[in-house]
Protein backbone atom coordinates (compact mmCIF):
# COMPACT_ATOMS: atom_id res chain seq x y z
CA UNK A 1 0.00 0.00 0.00
CA UNK A 2 1.41 3.53 -1.27
CA UNK A 3 1.76 6.42 1.74
CA UNK A 4 0.23 9.30 1.24
CA UNK A 5 3.68 11.32 -0.03
CA UNK A 6 3.45 8.83 -2.55
CA UNK A 7 0.19 9.57 -3.86
CA UNK A 8 0.55 12.82 -4.83
CA UNK A 9 1.69 14.01 -8.31
CA UNK A 10 4.96 15.73 -9.44
CA UNK A 11 4.96 19.39 -9.87
CA UNK A 12 6.99 21.94 -11.93
CA UNK A 13 7.03 25.69 -11.60
CA UNK A 14 7.25 28.39 -13.84
CA UNK A 15 8.97 31.63 -11.91
CA UNK A 16 9.86 34.83 -13.51
CA UNK A 17 12.38 37.92 -13.03
CA UNK A 18 9.44 40.11 -12.96
CA UNK A 19 6.00 40.29 -13.37
CA UNK A 20 4.87 40.51 -16.65
CA UNK A 21 7.26 38.47 -18.42
CA UNK A 22 5.25 35.41 -19.99
CA UNK A 23 4.93 33.43 -16.89
CA UNK A 24 1.04 32.87 -17.32
CA UNK A 25 1.24 31.83 -20.99
CA UNK A 26 3.99 30.03 -20.58
CA UNK A 27 2.41 27.74 -18.01
CA UNK A 28 -0.87 27.85 -20.24
CA UNK A 29 1.52 26.24 -23.01
CA UNK A 30 2.87 23.79 -21.00
CA UNK A 31 -0.92 22.77 -19.57
CA UNK A 32 -1.97 21.60 -23.11
CA UNK A 33 1.38 20.26 -24.43
CA UNK A 34 1.20 17.85 -21.28
CA UNK A 35 -2.95 17.46 -21.82
CA UNK A 36 -1.98 16.50 -25.54
CA UNK A 37 1.04 14.18 -24.62
CA UNK A 38 -1.54 12.41 -22.45
CA UNK A 39 -1.66 13.33 -19.08
CA UNK A 40 -4.36 15.06 -16.46
CA UNK A 41 -2.57 18.32 -15.69
CA UNK A 42 -3.97 21.23 -13.58
CA UNK A 43 -2.28 24.34 -13.07
CA UNK A 44 -1.97 26.07 -9.89
CA UNK A 45 -1.14 29.99 -8.36
CA UNK A 46 -1.61 30.09 -4.98
CA UNK A 47 -2.39 33.73 -5.06
CA UNK A 48 -3.26 36.17 -7.66
CA UNK A 49 -3.71 39.85 -8.10
CA UNK A 50 -6.29 40.56 -10.75
CA UNK A 51 -9.43 42.22 -11.44
CA UNK A 52 -9.54 40.16 -14.27
CA UNK A 53 -11.82 37.40 -12.83
CA UNK A 54 -14.39 34.01 -13.56
CA UNK A 55 -16.89 32.08 -12.54
CA UNK A 56 -16.12 28.33 -11.85
CA UNK A 57 -18.95 25.70 -12.79
CA UNK A 58 -19.47 25.69 -8.98
CA UNK A 59 -20.27 29.35 -9.07
CA UNK A 60 -16.95 30.76 -7.34
CA UNK A 61 -14.62 33.45 -8.19
CA UNK A 62 -11.05 32.91 -9.41
CA UNK A 63 -8.44 34.75 -11.44
CA UNK A 64 -8.83 34.79 -15.18
CA UNK A 65 -5.65 33.36 -15.78
CA UNK A 66 -6.19 30.11 -13.95
CA UNK A 67 -9.51 29.93 -15.48
CA UNK A 68 -7.70 29.96 -19.29
CA UNK A 69 -5.29 27.68 -17.85
CA UNK A 70 -8.03 25.02 -17.16
CA UNK A 71 -9.33 25.60 -20.76
CA UNK A 72 -5.99 24.71 -21.88
CA UNK A 73 -6.00 21.53 -19.43
CA UNK A 74 -8.98 20.53 -20.55
CA UNK A 75 -10.84 20.39 -17.34
CA UNK A 76 -12.75 22.41 -15.62
CA UNK A 77 -11.45 25.42 -13.18
CA UNK A 78 -12.08 25.09 -9.08
CA UNK A 79 -10.62 27.53 -6.27
CA UNK A 80 -7.78 25.16 -5.84
CA UNK A 81 -6.41 26.27 -8.54
CA UNK A 82 -6.13 29.90 -7.70
CA UNK A 83 -7.18 29.87 -3.86
CA UNK A 84 -6.55 32.83 -3.45
CA UNK A 85 -7.25 35.77 -5.45
CA UNK A 86 -6.86 40.01 -4.55
CA UNK A 87 -9.37 42.60 -6.47
CA UNK A 88 -7.59 45.75 -5.92
CA UNK A 89 -9.97 48.24 -4.58
CA UNK A 90 -7.44 51.06 -4.28
CA UNK A 91 -3.54 51.53 -4.45
CA UNK A 92 -2.78 50.20 -0.85
CA UNK A 93 -6.28 48.06 -0.65
CA UNK A 94 -7.85 45.05 -1.89
CA UNK A 95 -10.94 42.65 -1.46
CA UNK A 96 -10.09 39.29 -0.89
CA UNK A 97 -11.40 36.19 -1.98
CA UNK A 98 -10.50 32.79 -0.52
CA UNK A 99 -12.14 29.76 -2.38
CA UNK A 100 -14.43 31.80 -4.80
CA UNK A 101 -15.85 33.78 -1.86
CA UNK A 102 -14.93 37.45 -0.62
CA UNK A 103 -13.27 37.53 2.53
CA UNK A 104 -13.05 40.97 3.40
CA UNK A 105 -10.91 44.07 2.26
CA UNK A 106 -7.20 44.59 3.90
CA UNK A 107 -4.85 47.09 3.09
CA UNK A 108 -1.16 45.63 2.17
CA UNK A 109 0.49 45.98 5.55
CA UNK A 110 -2.72 44.40 7.15
CA UNK A 111 -2.86 41.16 4.63
CA UNK A 112 0.84 40.76 4.98
CA UNK A 113 0.56 40.75 8.80
CA UNK A 114 -2.32 39.43 10.02
CA UNK A 115 -3.73 37.26 7.25
CA UNK A 116 -0.97 35.58 5.27
CA UNK A 117 0.37 33.62 8.12
CA UNK A 118 -3.40 32.49 7.75
CA UNK A 119 -3.39 32.25 4.24
CA UNK A 120 -0.49 29.30 4.34
CA UNK A 121 -2.53 26.55 5.76
CA UNK A 122 -5.30 27.09 3.05
CA UNK A 123 -2.85 27.60 -0.24
CA UNK A 124 -0.98 23.86 1.22
CA UNK A 125 -4.23 22.22 1.40
CA UNK A 126 -5.56 23.13 -2.58
CA UNK A 127 -1.81 22.32 -3.45
CA UNK A 128 -2.27 19.18 -2.15
CA UNK A 129 -5.76 18.30 -3.34
CA UNK A 130 -4.68 19.09 -6.53
CA UNK A 131 -1.75 16.60 -6.18
CA UNK A 132 -4.03 13.71 -5.50
CA UNK A 133 -6.61 14.36 -8.22
CA UNK A 134 -3.97 14.77 -11.58
CA UNK A 135 -0.58 12.95 -13.44
CA UNK A 136 1.05 16.62 -12.74
CA UNK A 137 -0.04 20.18 -11.70
CA UNK A 138 1.64 22.95 -13.35
CA UNK A 139 2.66 25.89 -11.04
CA UNK A 140 2.93 29.62 -11.07
CA UNK A 141 4.39 31.81 -9.54
CA UNK A 142 3.95 35.90 -8.97
CA UNK A 143 6.37 38.54 -9.73
CA UNK A 144 10.05 37.96 -8.75
CA UNK A 145 11.20 35.41 -6.05
CA UNK A 146 14.08 37.78 -5.53
CA UNK A 147 11.80 40.52 -3.20
CA UNK A 148 13.26 40.02 0.10
CA UNK A 149 11.19 42.13 1.52
CA UNK A 150 8.98 39.69 1.05
CA UNK A 151 10.15 36.41 1.96
CA UNK A 152 9.66 35.87 5.21
CA UNK A 153 5.52 35.72 4.37
CA UNK A 154 5.82 34.48 0.54
CA UNK A 155 2.97 31.94 -0.26
CA UNK A 156 3.78 32.60 -4.32
CA UNK A 157 6.92 31.52 -4.91
CA UNK A 158 10.02 29.91 -3.81
CA UNK A 159 7.69 28.95 -0.43
CA UNK A 160 5.38 27.44 -2.17
CA UNK A 161 7.90 25.79 -4.74
CA UNK A 162 9.34 23.78 -1.48
CA UNK A 163 6.00 22.72 -0.03
CA UNK A 164 5.33 20.78 -3.42
CA UNK A 165 8.99 20.00 -4.06
CA UNK A 166 8.22 21.49 -7.08
CA UNK A 167 11.87 22.12 -9.26
CA UNK A 168 11.55 25.78 -11.08
CA UNK A 169 11.73 27.03 -14.34
CA UNK A 170 13.15 30.89 -14.32
CA UNK A 171 11.79 33.06 -17.26
CA UNK A 172 13.17 36.35 -18.37
CA UNK A 173 11.54 38.92 -20.90
CA UNK A 174 14.26 39.52 -23.24
CA UNK A 175 12.09 42.05 -25.07
CA UNK A 176 12.41 44.73 -22.44
CA UNK A 177 16.46 44.33 -22.15
CA UNK A 178 18.52 43.53 -19.53
CA UNK A 179 18.17 39.79 -19.98
CA UNK A 180 21.52 38.76 -18.47
CA UNK A 181 21.65 41.20 -16.09
CA UNK A 182 17.43 39.72 -14.94
CA UNK A 183 18.38 36.22 -14.79
CA UNK A 184 22.01 36.42 -12.60
CA UNK A 185 20.68 39.00 -10.81
CA UNK A 186 17.82 37.04 -9.50
CA UNK A 187 19.94 34.25 -9.01
CA UNK A 188 22.06 36.22 -6.85
CA UNK A 189 19.92 37.29 -4.77
CA UNK A 190 18.23 34.05 -4.02
CA UNK A 191 19.04 31.53 -1.43
CA UNK A 192 21.56 28.76 -2.01
CA UNK A 193 18.54 26.14 -1.51
CA UNK A 194 16.27 28.34 -3.75
CA UNK A 195 19.01 28.61 -6.28
CA UNK A 196 19.18 24.97 -6.31
CA UNK A 197 15.26 24.44 -6.73
CA UNK A 198 15.75 26.23 -10.12
CA UNK A 199 16.88 24.26 -13.08
CA UNK A 200 16.89 26.11 -15.65
CA UNK A 201 15.92 29.28 -17.54
CA UNK A 202 13.67 30.00 -20.64
CA UNK A 203 14.28 33.03 -22.45
CA UNK A 204 11.18 34.49 -23.49
CA UNK A 205 9.69 37.39 -26.19
CA UNK A 206 12.72 36.44 -28.28
CA UNK A 207 12.87 38.97 -31.90
CA UNK A 208 15.46 38.88 -34.33
CA UNK A 209 18.32 35.65 -34.87
CA UNK A 210 18.38 33.60 -32.61
CA UNK A 211 22.70 32.95 -33.61
CA UNK A 212 22.76 36.35 -32.32
CA UNK A 213 21.85 34.78 -28.60
CA UNK A 214 24.63 32.21 -28.94
CA UNK A 215 27.28 33.53 -27.13
CA UNK A 216 25.32 35.31 -24.21
CA UNK A 217 23.62 31.87 -23.57
CA UNK A 218 26.98 30.37 -22.87
CA UNK A 219 27.72 32.63 -20.96
CA UNK A 220 24.88 32.77 -18.89
CA UNK A 221 24.89 29.07 -18.63
CA UNK A 222 28.77 28.79 -17.29
CA UNK A 223 28.34 31.65 -15.15
CA UNK A 224 25.05 30.36 -12.99
CA UNK A 225 25.82 26.50 -13.99
CA UNK A 226 22.08 25.95 -15.15
CA UNK A 227 21.17 24.79 -18.60
CA UNK A 228 18.86 27.48 -20.53
CA UNK A 229 16.13 25.16 -21.58
CA UNK A 230 14.22 27.01 -24.38
CA UNK A 231 14.70 31.04 -26.43
CA UNK A 232 10.89 31.65 -27.06
CA UNK A 233 10.35 33.96 -29.83
CA UNK A 234 7.62 36.84 -29.87
CA UNK A 235 4.27 34.78 -30.50
CA UNK A 236 1.89 37.75 -32.16
CA UNK A 237 -2.13 37.74 -31.71
CA UNK A 238 -1.85 34.71 -29.57
CA UNK A 239 -5.86 35.52 -29.43
CA UNK A 240 -5.87 34.25 -25.43
CA UNK A 241 -7.22 36.57 -22.56
CA UNK A 242 -4.56 38.41 -20.42
CA UNK A 243 -4.62 38.11 -16.97
CA UNK A 244 -4.33 41.80 -15.88
CA UNK A 245 -3.90 45.56 -16.79
CA UNK A 246 -0.27 44.71 -16.76
CA UNK A 247 -0.31 44.53 -20.14
CA UNK A 248 -3.56 46.42 -21.31
CA UNK A 249 -1.30 49.52 -22.90
CA UNK A 250 -0.10 47.02 -25.50
CA UNK A 251 -3.84 46.80 -25.95
CA UNK A 252 -4.81 49.99 -26.57
CA UNK A 253 -5.66 49.78 -29.63
CA UNK A 254 -5.84 45.83 -29.65
CA UNK A 255 -8.39 45.13 -32.07
CA UNK A 256 -7.30 47.97 -35.09
CA UNK A 257 -7.29 46.80 -38.93
CA UNK A 258 -6.99 48.21 -41.80
CA UNK A 259 -10.34 48.59 -43.74
CA UNK A 260 -12.41 47.44 -40.41
CA UNK A 261 -15.72 48.98 -40.82
CA UNK A 262 -16.72 49.31 -37.36
CA UNK A 263 -14.82 51.48 -35.00
CA UNK A 264 -16.02 50.01 -31.34
CA UNK A 265 -14.80 52.54 -28.33
CA UNK A 266 -14.45 50.94 -25.33
CA UNK A 267 -13.84 53.38 -22.15
CA UNK A 268 -10.96 52.46 -20.03
CA UNK A 269 -11.96 52.80 -16.25
CA UNK A 270 -9.42 53.41 -13.94
CA UNK A 271 -9.99 50.51 -12.05
CA UNK A 272 -11.54 48.49 -15.23
CA UNK A 273 -12.51 44.68 -14.76
CA UNK A 274 -12.84 41.71 -16.93
CA UNK A 275 -11.97 44.29 -19.86
CA UNK A 276 -11.60 40.66 -22.11
CA UNK A 277 -15.49 40.76 -22.22
CA UNK A 278 -14.58 42.85 -25.39
CA UNK A 279 -11.62 40.36 -26.94
CA UNK A 280 -14.45 38.59 -29.19
CA UNK A 281 -15.46 41.53 -30.83
CA UNK A 282 -11.64 42.68 -31.48
CA UNK A 283 -11.33 39.46 -33.60
CA UNK A 284 -14.60 40.49 -35.79
CA UNK A 285 -13.09 40.94 -39.19
CA UNK A 286 -15.53 44.32 -39.58
CA UNK A 287 -14.78 45.86 -36.04
CA UNK A 288 -11.59 47.84 -34.37
CA UNK A 289 -11.91 47.83 -30.82
CA UNK A 290 -9.48 50.49 -28.94
CA UNK A 291 -9.44 51.91 -25.50
CA UNK A 292 -10.47 55.64 -24.72
CA UNK A 293 -9.18 57.53 -21.59
CA UNK A 294 -9.66 60.68 -22.72
CA UNK A 295 -11.93 63.30 -24.44
CA UNK A 296 -9.22 63.96 -27.32
CA UNK A 297 -8.67 60.07 -28.44
CA UNK A 298 -13.38 59.81 -28.32
CA UNK A 299 -13.02 60.22 -32.39
CA UNK A 300 -15.83 59.13 -34.18
CA UNK A 301 -16.56 55.57 -32.83
CA UNK A 302 -20.04 53.25 -34.20
CA UNK A 303 -20.45 52.10 -30.67
CA UNK A 304 -19.49 52.75 -27.24
CA UNK A 305 -18.82 50.02 -24.46
CA UNK A 306 -18.35 51.00 -20.50
CA UNK A 307 -16.86 47.87 -19.39
CA UNK A 308 -16.76 46.13 -15.33
CA UNK A 309 -15.39 48.00 -12.65
CA UNK A 310 -13.84 47.15 -9.02
CA UNK A 311 -15.33 50.39 -7.98
CA UNK A 312 -18.38 51.48 -10.11
CA UNK A 313 -18.54 55.52 -7.70
CA UNK A 314 -15.18 56.20 -7.77
CA UNK A 315 -14.73 55.17 -11.84
CA UNK A 316 -18.37 57.03 -12.87
CA UNK A 317 -16.80 59.95 -10.69
CA UNK A 318 -13.69 59.77 -12.78
CA UNK A 319 -15.60 60.01 -16.25
CA UNK A 320 -17.20 63.31 -15.02
CA UNK A 321 -13.84 64.48 -14.05
CA UNK A 322 -12.43 63.62 -17.87
CA UNK A 323 -15.41 65.15 -19.12
CA UNK A 324 -16.34 61.69 -20.88
CA UNK A 325 -19.74 61.95 -19.17
CA UNK A 326 -20.89 65.00 -20.87
CA UNK A 327 -19.53 63.56 -24.27
CA UNK A 328 -21.01 59.88 -23.56
CA UNK A 329 -24.48 61.63 -23.03
CA UNK A 330 -24.44 64.16 -26.27
CA UNK A 331 -22.96 60.91 -28.14
CA UNK A 332 -26.72 59.06 -26.79
CA UNK A 333 -28.82 62.21 -27.63
CA UNK A 334 -27.18 62.26 -31.08
CA UNK A 335 -28.62 58.58 -31.49
CA UNK A 336 -25.10 56.46 -30.64
CA UNK A 337 -24.72 52.89 -29.53
CA UNK A 338 -23.98 52.50 -25.82
CA UNK A 339 -23.43 49.18 -24.06
CA UNK A 340 -22.91 48.90 -20.30
CA UNK A 341 -22.01 45.38 -18.85
CA UNK A 342 -21.62 45.26 -15.25
CA UNK A 343 -20.56 47.88 -13.46
CA UNK A 344 -20.69 50.09 -16.81
CA UNK A 345 -24.55 48.98 -16.69
CA UNK A 346 -24.37 50.00 -13.18
CA UNK A 347 -23.64 53.27 -14.60
CA UNK A 348 -26.15 54.05 -17.09
CA UNK A 349 -28.84 54.31 -14.39
CA UNK A 350 -30.77 56.49 -12.42
CA UNK A 351 -28.97 56.10 -9.18
CA UNK A 352 -26.22 54.62 -7.47
CA UNK A 353 -26.24 53.85 -3.11
CA UNK A 354 -23.43 52.51 -1.39
CA UNK A 355 -25.16 53.51 2.55
CA UNK A 356 -22.78 50.66 4.16
CA UNK A 357 -19.51 51.26 2.16
CA UNK A 358 -19.51 47.70 0.52
CA UNK A 359 -18.55 48.69 -3.02
CA UNK A 360 -15.79 50.57 -1.66
CA UNK A 361 -14.80 50.37 1.74
CA UNK A 362 -12.26 53.03 1.59
CA UNK A 363 -14.10 55.58 -0.14
CA UNK A 364 -16.13 57.93 1.34
CA UNK A 365 -18.39 58.78 -1.44
CA UNK A 366 -22.07 56.74 -0.78
CA UNK A 367 -24.49 58.00 -3.22
CA UNK A 368 -24.42 59.26 -7.04
CA UNK A 369 -26.70 60.24 -10.17
CA UNK A 370 -25.92 57.85 -12.65
CA UNK A 371 -26.24 58.76 -16.79
CA UNK A 372 -29.59 58.35 -16.26
CA UNK A 373 -29.69 56.54 -19.73
CA UNK A 374 -31.97 53.59 -18.18
CA UNK A 375 -34.80 53.91 -15.71
CA UNK A 376 -33.12 51.87 -12.68
CA UNK A 377 -31.45 52.50 -9.61
CA UNK A 378 -28.78 49.91 -7.79
CA UNK A 379 -28.11 49.47 -4.03
CA UNK A 380 -25.35 48.04 -2.91
CA UNK A 381 -24.94 45.19 -0.33
CA UNK A 382 -22.70 42.87 1.12
CA UNK A 383 -23.83 40.03 -0.75
CA UNK A 384 -21.82 39.32 -4.19
CA UNK A 385 -23.32 37.19 -7.11
CA UNK A 386 -21.09 34.96 -8.79
CA UNK A 387 -22.80 32.02 -10.82
CA UNK A 388 -22.67 30.87 -14.25
CA UNK A 389 -25.91 31.15 -16.52
CA UNK A 390 -27.13 29.55 -19.72
CA UNK A 391 -30.39 30.68 -21.39
CA UNK A 392 -32.22 33.08 -23.94
CA UNK A 393 -31.19 36.36 -25.47
CA UNK A 394 -34.67 38.33 -26.18
CA UNK A 395 -33.67 41.08 -28.10
CA UNK A 396 -33.21 44.64 -27.54
CA UNK A 397 -36.84 46.05 -29.09
CA UNK A 398 -40.35 44.60 -29.15
CA UNK A 399 -41.85 41.58 -28.21
CA UNK A 400 -42.54 40.02 -24.93
CA UNK A 401 -39.52 38.44 -24.37
CA UNK A 402 -40.80 34.74 -25.01
CA UNK A 403 -39.97 35.10 -28.94
CA UNK A 404 -36.39 34.93 -28.98
CA UNK A 405 -34.53 32.35 -29.86
CA UNK A 406 -30.79 33.34 -30.02
CA UNK A 407 -28.90 31.35 -27.11
CA UNK A 408 -27.08 33.11 -24.46
CA UNK A 409 -24.56 32.23 -22.16
CA UNK A 410 -21.80 33.43 -19.68
CA UNK A 411 -21.39 34.09 -15.57
CA UNK A 412 -22.28 36.89 -13.17
CA UNK A 413 -19.64 38.84 -10.73
CA UNK A 414 -21.39 41.49 -9.14
CA UNK A 415 -22.04 43.34 -6.26
CA UNK A 416 -25.59 45.57 -5.70
CA UNK A 417 -28.93 44.76 -6.45
CA UNK A 418 -30.59 46.60 -9.39
CA UNK A 419 -34.39 47.83 -9.47
CA UNK A 420 -36.44 49.23 -11.99
CA UNK A 421 -38.81 52.22 -12.45
CA UNK A 422 -42.09 51.86 -14.70
CA UNK A 423 -42.40 48.44 -16.39
CA UNK A 424 -38.44 47.44 -18.31
CA UNK A 425 -38.33 45.07 -20.68
CA UNK A 426 -35.47 42.61 -19.88
CA UNK A 427 -32.75 41.51 -22.53
CA UNK A 428 -32.19 37.71 -21.43
CA UNK A 429 -33.68 34.94 -19.45
CA UNK A 430 -31.94 32.68 -17.89
CA UNK A 431 -33.17 29.04 -16.27
CA UNK A 432 -31.51 28.74 -12.67
CA UNK A 433 -32.63 26.34 -10.13
CA UNK A 434 -34.58 28.91 -8.17
CA UNK A 435 -36.47 29.32 -11.61
CA UNK A 436 -36.01 31.46 -14.12
CA UNK A 437 -33.75 35.00 -13.86
CA UNK A 438 -34.07 37.75 -15.76
CA UNK A 439 -30.94 40.57 -16.65
CA UNK A 440 -30.19 43.91 -18.47
CA UNK A 441 -32.57 46.30 -19.95
CA UNK A 442 -32.53 48.39 -22.70
CA UNK A 443 -33.92 51.69 -24.16
CA UNK A 444 -37.03 51.33 -26.00
CA UNK A 445 -35.14 51.92 -29.73
CA UNK A 446 -32.53 49.09 -28.17
CA UNK A 447 -29.60 51.62 -28.90
CA UNK A 448 -28.44 51.69 -25.31
CA UNK A 449 -28.58 48.84 -23.36
CA UNK A 450 -26.84 46.79 -20.14
CA UNK A 451 -26.22 43.90 -18.71
CA UNK A 452 -24.34 41.68 -16.04
CA UNK A 453 -23.72 39.34 -18.29
CA UNK A 454 -19.72 38.74 -18.56
CA UNK A 455 -19.02 36.55 -21.72
CA UNK A 456 -21.90 38.56 -23.65
CA UNK A 457 -19.98 39.43 -26.94
CA UNK A 458 -18.41 35.59 -26.49
CA UNK A 459 -21.80 34.18 -27.91
CA UNK A 460 -21.13 34.54 -31.52
CA UNK A 461 -25.09 34.67 -32.87
CA UNK A 462 -25.60 37.48 -30.35
CA UNK A 463 -22.40 39.29 -31.44
CA UNK A 464 -23.05 39.42 -35.03
CA UNK A 465 -26.39 40.46 -34.49
CA UNK A 466 -25.42 43.93 -32.61
CA UNK A 467 -22.14 44.05 -35.18
CA UNK A 468 -25.00 43.78 -37.70
CA UNK A 469 -27.27 46.63 -36.10
CA UNK A 470 -24.09 49.05 -36.28
CA UNK A 471 -23.53 48.35 -40.06
CA UNK A 472 -27.41 48.65 -41.06
CA UNK A 473 -26.85 52.09 -39.18
CA UNK A 474 -24.04 52.93 -41.47
CA UNK A 475 -26.19 51.36 -44.49
CA UNK A 476 -23.80 48.44 -44.63
CA UNK A 477 -24.89 45.50 -45.58
CA UNK A 478 -24.89 42.61 -42.97
CA UNK A 479 -22.77 39.59 -42.47
CA UNK A 480 -23.49 35.94 -41.61
CA UNK A 481 -20.71 34.25 -38.76
CA UNK A 482 -17.85 33.68 -39.90
CA UNK A 483 -15.32 34.15 -36.66
CA UNK A 484 -16.59 31.82 -33.85
CA UNK A 485 -15.12 32.55 -30.35
CA UNK A 486 -14.54 29.38 -28.89
CA UNK A 487 -13.08 27.59 -31.68
CA UNK A 488 -11.06 30.30 -32.40
CA UNK A 489 -9.97 30.29 -28.70
CA UNK A 490 -9.02 26.52 -28.95
CA UNK A 491 -7.18 27.15 -31.86
CA UNK A 492 -5.01 29.42 -30.01
CA UNK A 493 -4.58 27.07 -27.27
CA UNK A 494 -2.93 24.76 -29.62
CA UNK A 495 -1.21 27.27 -31.61
CA UNK A 496 0.42 28.47 -28.29
CA UNK A 497 1.26 25.16 -27.17
CA UNK A 498 3.02 24.18 -30.83
CA UNK A 499 4.81 27.18 -30.92
CA UNK A 500 6.29 26.68 -27.31
CA UNK A 501 6.90 23.10 -27.98
CA UNK A 502 9.00 23.89 -30.72
CA UNK A 503 10.98 26.29 -29.10
CA UNK A 504 11.91 24.61 -25.76
CA UNK A 505 14.01 21.73 -24.30
CA UNK A 506 10.24 19.51 -23.89
CA UNK A 507 12.55 16.13 -23.32
CA UNK A 508 14.66 18.26 -20.49
CA UNK A 509 11.68 19.35 -19.10
CA UNK A 510 9.51 16.22 -18.62
CA UNK A 511 12.89 14.66 -17.35
CA UNK A 512 12.81 17.43 -14.53
CA UNK A 513 9.32 17.00 -13.65
CA UNK A 514 9.99 13.48 -13.23
CA UNK A 515 7.48 12.16 -16.24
Amino acid sequence: MRSAEERLCPTIMVQGTASDVGKSLLVTALCRILANDGYKVAPFKSQNMSLNSFVTPDGKEIGRAQAVQADACRVPATTDMNPILLKPTGERRSQVVLHGKPLRDYDAVEYREKYLPTAERYVREALERLRRAHDVVVMEGAGSPAEVNLRDRDIVNMRAAAWADAPVLLVADIDRGGVFASIVGTMAILRPDERERVKGFIINKFRGDPSLLTSGLEWLEAETGKPVLGVVPVLPDIGLEDEDSASLDAKRGFGRKDGAALDIAVLRLPRMSNFTDVDALAGEPDSTVRFVSRLEEWGEPDAVVIPGTKNTLLDLAALRERGLDERLLRYAREGGRVVGICGGYQMLGLSLDDPDGFESSESAVRRMDGLRLLPMDTVYTAEKRTERVRGTFLGWTGGDGTGATLPAEGYEIHMGRTTFRGSVRPLFRFETESGPLFDGAAAADGRVWGTYLHGVFDNDELRRAWLNALRADKELPPLPIGYRHRERREAAFERLAAHVRAHVNLPAIYEIIGL
